[in-house]
């Protein structure tokens, strides 16, 4: 028979006819009910056998009554309900977010249409009043005027090109943040909590638009100068032929046309876009030691503690960290021993063996700067790329995530770039650190 109700108290999916006595006992009908669930056994403590009811905030994970008396004892707990109220609190609070973000760019597509019209009017208006001027001179002007209409139409295509570039970007982060949304509200109508919080800490976070500010709201104006230009060239040229002279030249003026947001240059540019990173516990090797708020790993002899987590890596002494990065980032990293690999990663990219595939730089998931007292190498899919430069204890990163700019940088009293990446980034990246030996530090700095 097909189950038509699962029961979180029972921890059992009923068909219709054994359904009936959670609506006929009383004790039964205090019982919650939800939709067919084939995950009703990730609702029991895999240690006690009891069903988890409880949220430990300090380790953030559902657990039992009695995890509260032994490794989870003096840590923060909180009903599952109550933590998954305030989660759906703030996940209403990130979907109108969302909501306004695309109000606010749908407006600006439209405005960049607006644009594209009035470049193409602009332009067209531009050619007839060229030619209406050229038609006054002589068969000697005419190859020129062919001149003037043919910049005027390369420069039209230039403009509309970039112009509808930004619009192609805008709508794409539109069509992102309609799919963000989507799973939001699928998220919020969870109605097992443990679920629920399950899969709470893997939504992304809302990154900031990197297009809608480059977008020029002026007047639309764009060929008036061309036939103001074309204009007084008439009157030149006439003086000019009165005095039998037959050389002149053409300059078209430049044309305002969109910009996108240029890519730094300086320090005090990339800090703008400065990032904090902390690291994510339970993503760390074992024997990685995080603190200075889990801005700092160092690879240890012993082992630490970390309880048992799927997003663990089970081989490498590697750790992820907790923001998924979007946009344009930048951060810094201080290091100290014999050498470590400075990465970002999909947070897809396996944890479990020794294999390349969870190892940083030796798959398609993973780009990665290999640091150590004399040299660096790039290395990504399992190809490595010798980089030049000076060797530095501080690496910087410049990450554009729409623009697939990747940048890694040797920091001291200047920026020197040592490798630049140009590729398409299909989903968030997550900052990666890889330690090599005993005593090696990684620590993710304030940048100043």
């Amino acid at each position: 028979m097909k189950a038509v109700k699962s029961c979180l108290v029972c921890l059992v999916s009923y068909c219709e006819n054994h359904l009936q006595p959670h609506y006929d006992v009383p004790g039964l009908k205090k019982h919650k009910l939800v939709n067919p669930s084939k995950n009703l056994q990730e609702n029991i403590c895999s240690r006690h056998d009891e069903v988890m009811k409880i949220f430990c905030r300090t380790d953030q994970q559902c657990i039992c009554y009695l995890c509260t008396m032994d490794e989870h004892k003096g840590h923060e707990t909180v009903p599952a309900a109550t933590e998954r109220a305030e989660k759906q609190k703030k996940l209403q609070e990130s979907r109108q977010q969302i909501h306004q973000r695309i109000q606010d760019q749908e407006k600006d597509v439209k405005l960049l249409q607006q644009e594209v019209e009035a470049i193409n009017v602009s332009a067209d208006k531009a050619v007839e009043d060229s030619e209406k001027i050229f038609t006054e001179l002589i068969r000697l002007l005419q190859e020129r005027s062919s001149d003037v209409k043919q910049q005027i139409r390369s420069q039209q295509e230039t403009e509309v090109s970039r112009v509808k570039d930004v619009q192609e970007k805008l709508e794409q982060e539109i069509t992102e943040l309609k799919r963000k949304d989507a799973e939001l509200e699928q998220l919020s109508h969870t109605e097992d909590h443990n679920q629920f919080l399950l899969n709470y800490p893997s939504l992304p976070a809302l990154s900031e638009s990197t297009h809608s500010s480059s977008i020029n709201k002026h007047p639309l104006r764009h060929f008036e100068d061309v036939t103001a230009a074309v204009s007084e060239l008439r009157d030149k040229l006439l003086d000019i032929l009165r005095q039998k002279k037959t050389k002149t030249s053409l300059t078209v003026t430049n044309v305002d046309v969109l910009q996108l947001e240029p890519e730094p240059k300086t320090r005090q540019d990339f800090l703008k876009y400065s990032k904090e990173i902390t690291l994510d516990s339970n993503t760390a090797y074992t024997d990685l030691l995080l603190s200075e708020g889990n801005r700092k790993t160092t690879l240890m002899k012993q082992q630490q503690s970390y309880p048992n987590h799927p997003e663990r890596f089970t081989y490498y002494d590697q750790v992820l960290s907790s923001e998924g990065l979007t946009g344009r980032c930048y951060w810094e990293v201080e290091w100290k021993g014999e050498g470590f690999r400075l990465a970002v990663a999909y947070r897809s990219i396996r944890r479990e063996g020794g294999s390349d595939e969870s190892a940083f730089g030796r798959n398609n998931k993973s780009w990665a700067l290999r640091c150590d007292k004399k040299s660096y190498q790039f290395w990504h899919n399992n190809i490595e790329t010798p980089v030049s430069g000076p060797v530095s204890s501080r690496i910087g990163v410049y990450l554009d995530h729409i623009e697939g700019i990747l940048c890694f940088y040797s920091v001291s009293e200047t920026m020197t770039l040592l490798h630049r990446v140009q590729t398409r980034f299909t989903q968030p990246l997550h900052v990666g650190v890889w330690l090599f030996n005993y005593g090696t530090t990684a620590e993710f700095i304030k940048a100043k």
